[in-house]
């Protein structure tokens, strides 16, 4: 596994690794936190855990370089933590396994964390190294970014000192990314009283697996099934023609992932049961058939299983198995102006139906205020006509472009001078904490850009190799190259 450590360069894989053996998923980061602080300690530089629970570093200018415009080097510290169904990875305290494959850099079994573990690598790169030249430098490495951007919405105004934002979460190297868009939580939940379930009924379990799953930012304009709305597909053709009752539902685990899998637990009658296997097989045939060129994974599995003591109500099993089919989820629009890029999506991310509760988490995105209000509003009458509670949380709004900054101009005429081409400027449907940091510093000039790295937020995530060295070679240069005040 400590291959790794060997690829080039050393001292952002090095670091990297450091981090993998870490445990650090979001909501668990005290860690990370007392690791990052421990390391800045080595190297020499000042570090502290804001109010925020951020890690601030700042390192002086080299000398001779104290009147440069200062740079902030942002990454967040914690990942997200998915596995796949066999593993038996522990995110609170199993160190991630990261190996070579070909070109790329996996984890086996897990999701890797390079999003946003590469970016914090490099930030430690920086502090480290007694050899760059640069001007102050400050870093700030948010917490809980994955679940709501929560270190960067408390971030203390006053807290950083720079005048150029250099975010590292962005995945496609010689793309350079100066807007994206806002986003807000949208959560309905209703309480119940559960009925007996009649014990003369036969009971299944049904799983929906196999799914790519992916993040609900950048890959949602790729058609990706949602496990929760195949399954409501079927759930809601069992009740109606096979006299279905639904006991529990448990679907996704993050509000910013594609969820790739699905499981409910279903009463019916005996003489049912058979046909119900068969309707099942026939929906798996549909599914596969309709995700041919997407999905080559997708899985059913049906069980049988004691028959549960109580089930959901019927007229409640009606409204929420209605509300979850209606539910819009995936793009909503595109921008006119930018015809490739993703404006205004919704993510239905997780479903939780058991024991009296029900609850249904969405993340809604979109570049455009307007339309983001707008998509709320829909989910909203949607839920509530099942006679749900809806409530929102975490808004922050979108990063409007600047095609004029001055730090882009930069990073392009360095990129084109370093490798003989022309780099890319571009929008991103993705929410980053760009927008919320210029929210309390309206001043920063700011551009977000990475090396390559794909499905985040799965157990597929990787990161191409060959993309770090330049993207080191490029920062280090900027960094060199950073105008005066």
């Amino acid at each position: 596994m400590n291959d790794i450590q060997n690829l080039k360069p050393e001292c952002i894989w090095r670091n990297f690794y450091k981090l993998t053996q870490v445990p650090r998923p979001s909501g668990h980061l005290e860690k990370i936190q007392q690791f990052l602080l421990d390391f800045a300690r080595e190297a020499g530089v000042e570090a502290f855990k804001d109010p925020a629970d951020n890690i601030v570093m700042r390192k002086p200018a080299t000398p001779g370089m104290e009147n440069r415009k200062g740079v902030i080097l942002q990454a967040h510290m914690d990942m997200v933590p998915q596995k796949t169904p066999e593993s038996k990875h522990n995110f609170e305290t199993d160190p991630i396994e990261p190996w070579i494959d070909g070109e790329w850099v996996k984890a086996k079994g897990t999701t890797l964390g390079a999003d946003n573990g590469l970016g914090v690598a490099t930030i430690m790169s920086i502090m480290e190294d007694k050899t760059l030249k640069h001007g102050p430098i400050d870093a700030l490495i948010t917490a809980d970014e994955e679940t709501g951007m929560f270190g960067a919405n408390a971030l203390p105004e006053g807290e950083l000192q720079g005048d150029i934002l250099l975010n590292l979460d962005s995945e496609t190297w010689g793309k350079f990314v100066i807007g994206s868009a806002g986003g807000i939580d949208v959560t309905a939940s209703l309480d119940y009283k559960e009925v007996e379930a009649d014990k003369e009924d036969a009971a299944v379990r049904v799983t929906l697996k196999g799914l790519r799953g992916g993040h609900s930012g950048l890959e949602i304009h790729e058609g990706r099934a949602n496990a929760n709305k195949l399954m409501a597909r079927l759930v809601f053709n069992a009740i109606d023609e096979l006299d279905a009752r639904l006991c529990t539902w448990h679907g996704g685990n993050m509000r910013n992932a594609i969820p790739f899998k699905a499981e409910v637990v279903l009463t019916l009658p005996k003489e049912n049961a058979d046909a119900f296997k068969e309707t099942a097989n026939d929906w798996l045939e549909a599914f596969r058939d309709e995700y041919k060129q997407i999905e080559t994974g997708i899985e059913l599995v049906v069980e049988d299983v004691a028959t549960p003591e109580l089930q959901v109500p019927i007229e409640i099993q009606d409204n929420l198995v209605c509300a979850i089919h209606a539910c819009h989820d995936g793009v909503v629009r595109m921008i006119p102006s930018y015809p490739d890029v993703v404006e205004t999506s919704s993510n239905l991310a997780i479903i939780d139906i058991e024991g009296g509760r029900a609850t249904m988490k969405i993340l809604a995105r979109s570049s455009r205020e307007d339309m983001k209000d707008y998509v709320v509003d829909t989910l909203t009458c949607c839920f509530l006509m099942a006679g749900m509670k809806v409530e929102t949380a975490g808004s922050y709004g979108g990063w409007d472009p600047n095609p004029q900054s001055e730090i882009l101009n930069l990073l392009m005429k360095e990129y084109k001078e370093l490798f003989g081409e022309e780099g890319i400027v571009q929008v991103d449907h993705a929410g980053l904490e760009c927008s919320v940091i210029l929210g309390k510093y309206p001043h920063l000039d700011v551009v977000s850009l990475g090396p390559t790295m794909r499905s985040p937020h799965t157990t597929t995530e990787r990161a191409l190799i060959s993309t770090v060295a330049p993207f080191w070679q490029l920062l280090k240069k900027t960094l060199e190259d950073i105008p005066a005040k």
